[in-house]
């Protein structure tokens, strides 16, 4: 039991730092899977490929496919229980350092200097567990947009894949489906634009986003982003439109890639940030060679006055 809540509590702030999601309850139901594999499933595997010498393994497999049942009973039960696993935002990269520093320094040391790791461990995750979930999620090609509701995270657009979806979800630290920001009360929603509401920083925050790439009529839309404080558009916006805060359009998202927005503290997190040098990012072009190219007939002739050149000399 011990070992289990070790190991949970060992990888936990890499789950959550990779995936978001940290399940609480793993180590418990090792208490029965472990020996349920150790002393039930594998020997029975094992007499089974045995007795399947004789052709007698039947009954054997059928008691390994009931022990096999058990453990994955077990595993559903477990993920479905309540409180089962504890989903959170991202967390910022310098709490989740803190807190492999101070593992591998408990882990290193075997005298009382091992303690010292406690105090960088405690501050990474007080840290990560305090880190506010973003209130506004836009993807890199600013199509999708998720927005924190009273009701919880709501999407833009009501077409989106299943990893764009969980990939929203996980990083707004809401466990489950997304919703459609079109339902909830405190949107107005056209086939074209959206327009929601936000509390934030003591004051309502309005975001406007476009949902299609058909245009609206350029007076009323440059209205509306006079009125918003974050605009976002997966094409690029005419210059006119100003909203209070941001504009997140097709030209900004280009060098910034997806946003997280914070509107309490008013954070702006980018996924690309200045001096990226990934290779796919800005990858290097091959210089263009100057050829001097000439006639075919030029070059046909020019050919062929060196062979008769060149079989002058011969003779």
């Amino acid at each position: 039991m011990l070992t289990g809540l070790l190991v949970e509590f060992a990888l936990m702030p890499i789950a959550v730092y990779h995936f978001h999601k940290a399940g609480l309850y793993g180590a418990f139901a090792n208490i029965v899977a472990i020996p349920l594999t150790t002393f039930v499933v594998m020997p029975l595997e094992a007499l089974a490929l045995l007795l399947d010498a004789a052709g007698l393994g039947a009954p054997i497999w059928w008691l390994v496919q009931r022990s096999l049942d058990a453990l994955l009973w077990l595993a559903h039960g477990v993920a479905i229980a309540p409180g089962s696993v504890r989903s959170l935002p991202a967390m910022p990269t310098a709490a989740f350092a803190l807190m492999i520093v101070g593992g591998i320094w408990i882990a290193l040391w075997r005298t009382r200097w091992r303690r010292l790791g406690l105090v960088p461990l405690v501050i990474g995750a007080a840290w990560a567990l305090t880190t506010p979930a973003p209130d506004v999620l836009v993807t890199g090609d600013g199509r999708h947009v998720a927005v924190r509701t009273a009701a919880g995270l709501a999407m833009l657009r009501d077409r989106a894949g299943d990893y764009t979806r969980d990939m929203l979800a996980e990083n707004g630290g809401q466990d489950g489906e997304p919703l459609l920001l079109a339902d909830q009360p405190d949107a107005r929603c056209s086939r074209d634009l959206c327009v929601t509401d936000i509390a934030g920083q003591g004051r309502m925050w309005r975001i406007l986003a476009t949902r299609s790439a058909y245009m609206v009529p350029i007076a009323e839309f440059i209205a509306a982003c006079h009125g918003a404080d974050v605009v976002v558009s997966e094409r690029g916006l005419p210059k006119r439109c100003v909203p209070r805060w941001l504009k997140l359009d097709r030209r900004v998202l280009r060098r910034t890639g997806g946003v997280a927005l914070t509107l309490g503290s008013g954070t702006v997190v980018t996924i690309l940030n200045a001096g990226d040098r990934h290779p796919w990012r800005d990858p290097p072009l091959l210089e263009r060679t100057a050829y001097s190219f000439r006639p075919l007939h030029d070059r046909f002739h020019g050919t062929a006055s060196a062979f008769r050149a060149s079989r002058g000399r011969q003779k």
